[in-house]
């Protein structure tokens, strides 16, 4: 069995890929419907839109398992994000590749596959969709073309969603995609009984700065402390552009003291960047924290507003003292 190489590309795909925020997700009929459709056209027993993650093939969509990933090391889907054409093996048992495959040789004893590559803009390779069969078979020209039309309805799908959760100035999460994702966190935090805390943070004379330096230099500087922020965290934190001046994270099995380690990095980043030392004088950030106790569960809104009124106590304190 030959096992999938990584693309060169593979730590900005990985970023990209993970920027959707759609891992481990909830099943969506948008993307399931596709698969429907795939299964119906080429009837076969299996569909699938896999998500090529680090270790892992995961199914945003699937029709015909009853499993939701498998390893990539013996993934089919691996091999076919290296490409940009679609990976068409019609016998497993006669592609050296593959004949020794535990997915061939055990469930769910594929004998044919065709992946089409889902690519987002600038060219990443996220994932496939395909559809697999027990038997050997082959494809006319006719199908291959359905299986991309089917491949291009997916990307559509995916843009348009990104579009939809990430800001366009900043390019992090929006309020929509942060929302989105941190009721699946608080959800995940009571199954397993894990803390979560979350900071409100908003900037310090925002306004100062689009006064006297005009928009573009308050949008700049908008840029830069959202990459900070995302510096900052870890992969598994959820950190987001909430509105205007205010940015929101939210973390997991994490003590108040790593948080204030958290906002220390954060602290320092910010004063050492050397396109903000302008406005240095002038820009600082206020920010307040909440926690969840799984035990005695309130609603993301609840906490969000916790948060952000320990935010604005901070800042008139602040103000106070000038």
């Amino acid at each position: 069995m030959d096992k999938p190489t990584l693309p060169d590309n593979e730590s900005v795909r990985l970023e990209t890929l993970r920027s959707l925020n759609l891992l481990d997700t909830q099943a969506e009929e948008s993307f399931d419907r596709v698969t429907r459709l795939a299964q119906h056209i080429f009837k076969v027993p299996i569909a699938l839109i896999s998500l090529v993650d680090e270790h892992r093939q995961w199914f945003k969509s699937c029709v015909g398992l009853n499993v939701n990933e498998t390893p990539r090391d013996i993934s089919f889907c691996g091999h076919a994000i290296l490409g940009d054409k679609p990976l068409i093996i019609n016998d497993t048992l006669e592609d050296p590749r593959f004949l020794d495959n535990p997915l061939v040789t055990g469930q769910p004893n594929v004998r044919f596959y065709a992946g089409h590559p889902i690519t987002l803009s600038g060219g990443m390779c996220i994932g496939t969709l395909c559809i697999i069969d027990t038997q050997p078979r082959d494809l006319s020209s006719e199908e291959v073309q359905a299986l991309e039309d089917l491949a291009l309805i997916t990307q559509r799908e995916l843009s348009i969603m990104r579009l939809a959760t990430r800001d366009e100035l900043t390019d992090i999460p929006n309020r929509r995609g942060f929302n989105l994702l941190a009721e699946r966190y608080l959800d995940l935090c009571i199954r397993q009984q894990t803390n979560a805390i979350t900071i409100f943070i908003d900037l310090d004379s925002l306004k100062f700065i689009n006064d006297q330096f005009g928009h573009p230099s308050g949008d700049e500087v908008l840029r830069t402390f959202a990459q900070i922020i995302a510096k900052s965290c870890r992969k598994s934190d959820l950190y987001a552009r909430y509105g205007g001046d205010e940015f929101v994270i939210m973390l997991t099995q994490v003590t108040i003291n790593q948080c204030q380690l958290l906002i220390k990095r954060i602290e320092e980043a910010f004063a050492s960047e050397p396109s903000l030392q302008s406005y240095v004088e002038t820009l600082g950030f206020s920010y307040g924290i909440s926690q969840f106790d799984p035990t005695v569960p309130v609603e993301l809104e609840g906490l969000l507003e916790a948060a952000d009124n320990k935010m604005y106590k901070s800042k008139m304190a602040k103000r106070k003292l000038q």
